[in-house]
């Protein structure tokens, strides 16, 4: 019995019955595992739900300055005093962006700023992006001395750089125009675009120059159309720290535009709400609204290449 049951469970299984033909045919379709939700299974756990309950505070508190901002633009100077923290006006004043925009003359600060923050990132990228690649990839005599230096003057304050600064543009003749205000903004020491490039360029590896040699390109063909372009993050990166740099400077663009205010740039526009009896606050809100607009936008662009870039740094 024993045998005849092995012998008819062999030919069963065998390749030329039937059913196993019909199983060959027709394979069993793959079982799907169910997906885990990692999401819901992260908050799940009583740990990771206390951080992110953490996290969502620590963003709130974050954010609620500019919310408050934003709430106080729409209101009248009663409201901002007398509501405390909240955030929801009476009746929204639209008016007051209206009195910053035209009364104030932020239509022309704001144009300002555009015209010297532009010329003040393309000088500091251009000049910070060149004088990081030799640092990178060259070496020469005095090289440590110079980087030495460079570190030296990253810690001096502004304040005593910005009386030679305004000399040396009063005697080119560039005092109390926007080329003046750039120069003095673009041309200072700037070591942490230089020495980002630097980094960022010495890890390149060498064979990327020597074979655009051999194709007979040039030092500054070399610089600007085959390593500048693979520094892009580093270079969104020097363009967002540059811009916030210059958009909110208010120092030197105040001294180079005392004799000349039609030449202010937003952050010195905001004393315009400062008068000799008091202060628009609900205007001087809305003014800090229009100025932050363009930052957002600047940042929301190139907020992956910027932590890219960081990223890159800390690997390195």
């Amino acid at each position: 019995m024993s045998n005849s049951f092995t012998s008819a469970q062999i030919d069963d299984s065998g390749p030329s019955h039937p059913r196993a033909l019909h199983v060959a045919q027709n394979p069993s379709p793959t079982v799907r595992r169910p997906r885990v939700r990692r999401g819901r299974t992260l908050l799940a756990r009583p740990g990771n739900l206390l951080v992110f309950l953490g996290l969502l505070l620590a963003a709130i508190l974050w954010i609620y300055p500019f919310i408050w901002l934003l709430s106080a633009s729409l209101k009248t100077p009663g409201e901002i005093f007398g509501s405390g923290l909240g955030l929801f006006p009476d009746q929204p004043i639209w008016d007051n962006y209206a009195r910053a925009w035209t009364v104030a003359g932020f239509d022309r600060y704001f144009l300002n700023t555009i015209a010297i923050t532009a010329g003040t990132v393309v000088l500091i990228v251009v000049r910070s992006a060149l004088a990081g690649y030799v640092l990178g990839r060259y070496s020469f005599a005095g090289k440590k001395l110079l980087i030495i230096i460079f570190l030296v003057t990253f810690f001096l304050p502004e304040g005593y750089t910005i009386i030679p600064v305004v000399q040396l543009t009063d005697q080119m003749g560039l005092l109390n125009t926007h080329l003046g205000v750039i120069l003095g903004l673009g041309a200072g020491g700037q070591i942490a675009s230089t020495l980002l490039y630097a980094g960022y360029f010495r890890g390149l590896p060498q064979e990327l120059e020597e074979c655009a040699r051999l194709d007979g390109a040039g030092h500054f063909r070399i610089f600007f159309q085959v390593m500048l372009p693979l520094a892009w993050p580093i270079t969104a990166t020097v363009v967002i720290l540059t811009f916030l740099f210059a958009w909110n400077n208010y120092l030197l663009p105040l001294v180079f535009t005392l004799s000349e205010p039609s030449l202010r740039t937003l952050a010195v526009g905001m004393t315009a709400f400062v008068g000799e009896y008091g202060t628009d606050w609900p205007g001087m809100a809305a003014a800090a609204m229009i100025s932050l607009v363009p930052v957002m936008i600047v940042f929301v662009a190139l907020q992956n290449k910027f932590v890219d870039s960081i990223a890159g740094a800390v690997k390195q």
